[in-house]
């Protein structure tokens, strides 16, 4: 069951934070960043993955916590409370 939660919160938050880099980096070009008043010296490819690795890691955590926040559910014979996903 971990496994699969797991695979319930990278999935989705993966083909979000791709739809999401596809939109940054259409506005924003990586030459055009500037990090403490300096451009990094990283590769547009390298902007663009640690660009994604960043979405990606704020899309799993919401992920996470939605999953997290699902309700129990109580069962009518017995006082246990499923508690959800997790």
């Amino acid at each position: 069951m971990k496994y699969r939660l797991l695979i319930w919160i990278l999935w989705p938050s993966f083909l979000v934070a791709g739809m999401a880099e596809g939109l940054l980096f259409t506005v924003i070009q990586p030459e055009d960043l500037l990090f403490f008043g300096h451009h990094p010296d990283i590769s547009d490819e390298g902007i663009y993955t640690i660009g994604f690795f960043l979405i990606w890691t704020f899309c799993a955590v919401s992920s996470a916590l939605t999953a997290y926040i699902l309700p129990g559910i109580e069962s009518p014979d017995s006082k246990e409370i499923d508690r959800g996903l997790i």
